[in-house]
């Protein structure tokens, strides 16, 4: 077993022991176990043989022993037991918002519910509502949240299904035979989730490239294997947590390869407007080819297949029969945005408040990724939570920029906040504190379960300030986790362009808040967008580019219409002239 296997299975078990209702101190024992394995340098195995697993931190005797029985025989009777012990049920209830494992232990206890359904059918007959620390309003979130789970099936984030594709795709390319390969479907269409993975690969011979994929160690179980496809259980571990998807392999001769690879991405809408295209031409499109009984239209690439049909190439992103057809027809598709074309960040957080770097290491990695600026985001003073900075904080913060930008060359600090918007729609500090800032970015973090009225009411108002430079995370939503809050965009997109100010795209995978289909309303609104990593550690700053283009290329958006991509003098001169309305 690797040390990410040996670590999950530590922390399912202080899960399991969680929902038996052991005390913290044990369950903790195995989550900072977890923790010490995953960060130990060298081979586990190793370790193990040596006798040396007792010299990490974290790991006593009572660890140390299972974790040599995982190591060496694979298994760990202990947990087994526990998973007896425990409904599997329960464990599905934690992925409901609000219900930890104390809350799920009550509800079986007291109801003796062990699945989703039993408590939806308990909740349902009001039984939930009489529990002590439950109530009318938790047992309507549970019953909206097993429903957000029914909805969202068994889809992952982009970040998570990228790490699983590009392991795959790697060892794909590798493979004897093999011409081309690449990821098809959604994940090519760069959706906020995914459901499963679709790789296309180019060989003169099929069978051996599906003999090879079906025994890739990614693959915990074969689901189909015929003579061209094979269809698998895949997973990998990425940032400590374990991702299994289902993988579909397709291998086709290298003269089909450009139209399969265009079938494949898709999406479904899209191909039946390019099938009925050629339909009207006198031909037949599909992943075989295009052409009629007598002919076929040779492709070496995608973009020869929509120039056979007398269109622009449209970028996998636009595929999804929302305008990108007719577009191509009349040559009138934009330039999308290009991760290269950004300059800087704003809403970053620090130290300052519930980030995990000092400014100077932000700004640094920042410099390193090949931004001109790193505009800072930490939290205002409300948000205690996030250990939100009281004024005295904010003007300790602003010397600390002034004399790290006398000191840095190549990146300049940008003095900004992520203010929280209140109840009211005002914002966190008073407007002399505001005033000092550069920039002001204004989030929704509390009170989510507003009707949907005055939430949008509290949104606007906080747009209507002259100091709020733009709305952070609209919906407040995290994807598979939690539903935005409930809120009019088309009222608060109208009211940020008659107010003047940006939208974000948080291009944290987590959020990806606004989406792209809001970002296309934004953008004909002529509402300035600015992308976002909400970075709260240097490697996280990434996310603009990974993440953050992938949704403003979705929403149609070119380099002017990001408001990041202006170089700093720009940014400055405009923040400036905001400054002084």
């Amino acid at each position: 077993m690797t040390k990410d296997d040996v670590a999950d299975a530590l922390e399912e078990i202080a899960v399991l022991l969680d929902l038996k209702g052991e005390n913290a101190f044990k369950t903790n024992a195995y989550v900072n176990g977890a923790r010490a394995v995953r960060q130990m340098p060298g081979d586990l195995k190793e370790v193990v043989a040596a006798g040396r697993l007792g010299d990490a931190r974290g790991i006593g005797a009572a660890l140390r022993d299972k974790i040599t029985t995982l190591v060496t025989t694979g298994r760990l009777p202990y947990l087994d037991d526990l998973r007896a012990e425990v409904p599997p049920g329960l464990i599905q209830m934690l992925r409901l918002p609000g219900l930890g494992a104390k809350k799920v232990k009550a509800l079986h206890d007291a109801l003796g519910v062990d699945t989703l359904d039993k408590l939806q059918a308990a909740c349902e007959r009001g039984e939930v509502a009489t529990l002590k620390g439950f109530g009318e309003k938790t047992q309507t979130k549970i019953l909206d949240g097993i429903k957000f789970l029914g909805s969202v099936g068994n889809r992952v984030r982009i970040d998570q299904a990228d790490a699983l594709g590009a392991a795959l795709l790697e060892k794909v390319r590798g493979f004897p035979g093999v011409v081309r390969a690449e990821l098809c479907g959604s994940l090519r269409r760069r959706r906020e989730t995914v459901g499963d993975l679709d790789v296309l690969a180019s060989a003169a011979d099929a069978g051996p490239v599906i003999a090879a994929f079906v025994k890739l160690p990614e693959v915990v179980e074969v689901l189909g294997q015929g003579p061209t496809k094979s269809s698998v259980v895949a997973e990998v571990h990425t940032d400590g947590s374990k991702v299994r998807m289902q993988a579909d392999l397709r291998v086709v001769t290298d003269d089909l390869f450009a139209y399969g690879l265009h079938y494949f991405t898709g999406g479904k809408a899209h191909n039946i407007r390019m099938r009925q295209r050629a339909i009207d031409r006198g031909w037949l499109l599909s992943e075989y080819g295009l052409g009629d009984e007598q002919t076929h239209v040779p492709a070496a690439t995608e973009a020869d297949v929509f120039a056979a049909l007398g269109m622009q190439y449209v970028p996998p992103e636009l595929r999804e029969d929302t305008g990108e057809v007719e577009a191509a027809e009349g040559n009138a598709l934009p330039r999308l945005i290009e991760p290269g074309d950004l300059r800087g960040v704003f809403h970053n957080h620090t130290n300052y408040s519930d980030g995990g770097n000092t400014l100077e290491e932000m700004a640094l990695a920042a410099k390193a990724l090949g931004f001109e600026y790193f505009g800072v985001g930490d939290h205002s003073q409300s948000l205690t939570v996030a250990r939100g900075m009281p004024p005295g904080v904010v003007r300790k913060q602003w010397a600390e920029i002034d004399a790290l930008n006398k000191k840095l060359k190549g990146v300049r600090i940008l003095k900004g906040v992520e203010c929280d918007i209140l109840a009211d729609g005002s914002l966190d500090y008073d407007d002399d504190l505001l005033a000092g800032f550069d920039y002001v970015v204004g989030s929704v973090h509390t009170l989510f379960g507003m009707p949907e009225a005055e939430m949008t009411a509290r949104v606007c108002q906080a747009l209507s300030h002259p100091r709020l430079t733009m709305l952070g995370h609209a919906t407040g939503r995290l994807l598979l986790r939690r539903e935005g809050y409930k809120i009019d965009l088309d009222a608060v997109l109208a009211a940020a362009a008659r107010y003047g100010k940006m939208v974000e795209i948080n291009a944290n995978p987590y959020r990806l808040d606004l989406d792209w289909v809001w970002v296309k309303r934004a953008k004909t609104l002529g509402i300035p967008i600015v992308i976002n990593p909400d970075a709260h550690s240097p490697g996280e700053l990434a996310y603009t580019r990974a993440y953050g283009t992938d949704v403003a290329r979705r929403g149609w958006l070119t380099k002017d219409d990001v408001f990041n991509t202006r170089p700093l003098a720009e940014v400055v001169k405009e923040l400036d002239r905001r400054k002084r309305l």
